[in-house]
């Protein structure tokens, strides 16, 4: 064998070596993605059956920082009061990837008869209620746990650092209390290290299992709560004349902002609503009340559209109580901007979530009135949020986000963590 058919052998050889170990090493990280799988329902059942509010996630904060603690990850607790950070290093430098899962449950009393069913039990603005994942963020945090293990076992895959950020009071801090992704963000959480990119998902209990969905631009809308106070007068029931009805103010006032909607929002541009999801007013059947209180929401996917809204609102409630005899205010609370995906870091991820997912499962979809405060990061830095599909395939109930029948198939889970590795791994390594 002359010298240079030697060397070109030995050059193949190395050639063929790096690609045994290379694949070889790949395979070993598909394979703990799914020997994870039953840790991952375990973890998730274990979150749904012990839920708990906004600010008040004490217990899932701990179980959340203990796991990442033990895969030797840098750990901060009491982020944005009840938050967790884990910080991974890889092997290699590079840039920061944050990846986001919302932790908090909402006070909804489950119906469902599942093995791992929450009966808790609180009191939530002074009204007895249970408390569920009625919105799916047990999935979220488990998929996220089982993430950071799966990353833990592979730092030598990893050029760069991976933030794992969970998230508490993503459906909005008590009354009175800051919290969520804007007191996260305010205490640093997107620094030391600086991150690049974001990621974040959603389960999706009316979209089959294996199907994944995303949209470039505005995928979620902004979200306002507001609280209109009525003032009337206070008489006896059956003496109205006397006195200044402030329920049946609420019900005009209900009635003149739903004609925002159909008369004076132009529809055609974007998507709006405004709901009011509690009244409160009266003591006993006889008596007209002195106040009432309502509290809703607006959703808008456009800003010049929100603030005329707003303005509108303001106007009507005031015009409309006045008019009967009575005053009305309302105050405001933004709890999320419009969701925005990134579109150049969208196509850049497409070809990732097509590798775990099968390009024909990968759906584009349309805006959604529903409101994200992930939207918040993606105001500081370049970020996509995607739905991940829950719903058992061939099902034809309805189980929709926050109702008390509320249902995701575990099966779901395993397809979110291929596409956060998959993802992550590619970014940092691109």
């Amino acid at each position: 064998m002359t010298t240079n058919t030697s060397y070109i052998m030995k050059k193949l050889l190395a050639l063929l070596l790096l690609a045994y170990f290379s694949v070889s090493s790949q395979n070993s990280l598909e394979q703990d993605i799914i020997d994870i799988e039953d840790k991952l329902i375990e973890w998730r059942h274990y979150f749904h059956q012990n839920p708990e509010l906004s600010n008040r996630e004490f217990k899932t904060a701990e179980k959340i920082a203990a796991h990442l603690k033990s895969l030797g990850l840098e750990v901060e607790k009491n982020v944005a009061k009840t938050g967790v950070v884990g910080v991974l290093k890889g092997n290699n430098p590079g840039k920061v990837v944050a990846i986001r899962a919302d932790i908090d449950a909402l006070p909804v009393t489950e119906r469902n008869d599942l093995p791992f069913k929450s009966e808790v039990k609180t009191t939530f603005l002074n009204t007895e209620t249970g408390v569920m994942h009625a919105c799916g963020h047990d999935t979220h945090i488990s998929i996220l746990m089982a993430t950071a293990e799966v990353f833990s076992k592979h730092k030598d895959k990893i050029n760069g650092t991976i933030k794992f950020i969970f998230q508490p009071a993503e459906e909005g801090p008590p009354p009175g209390e800051e919290g969520g992704a804007k007191l996260m963000i305010k205490e640093g959480v997107l620094d030391n290290p600086k991150v690049d990119a974001i990621f974040g998902l959603h389960i999706n209990s009316q979209t089959p299992v294996g199907v994944i969905k995303y949209k470039t631009g505005g995928i979620m809308a902004s979200v306002e709560r507001f609280v209109v106070n009525v003032k009337g007068k206070q008489t006896h029931g059956s003496q109205p004349w006397s006195g200044v009805d402030p329920i049946l103010i609420s019900a005009k006032i209900i009635d003149g902002f739903q004609t925002i909607i159909s008369r004076e929002a132009r529809l055609t541009d974007e998507a709006a609503v405004i709901t009011v999801g509690k009244i409160t007013s009266g003591t006993r059947f006889n008596i007209i009340p002195e106040s009432a209180e309502m509290i809703g929401t607006v959703r808008t996917l456009d800003s010049d559209m929100r603030l005329q809204i707003m303005k509108r609102m303001n106007e009507m409630a005031a015009d409309i109580a006045k008019a009967y005899g009575g005053s009305a205010t309302i105050d405001w609370q933004n709890n999320t901007v419009v969701t925005n995906n990134d579109p150049e870091l969208t196509m850049q991820i497409l070809p990732s979530i097509y590798k775990v997912a099968g390009e024909e499962n990968v759906q584009i979809m349309k805006a959604t009135t529903g409101g994200e405060d992930f939207s918040y990061f993606q105001e500081k830095v370049p970020g996509v949020y995607f739905f991940l599909g829950g719903m058992t395939p061939g099902n034809k109930e309805s189980f929709p986000h926050h109702t008390p029948d509320f249902k995701i198939d575990d099966r779901s889970m395993l397809l979110g963590v291929k596409a956060f590795t998959q993802i992550t791994l590619d970014y940092l390594n691109n």
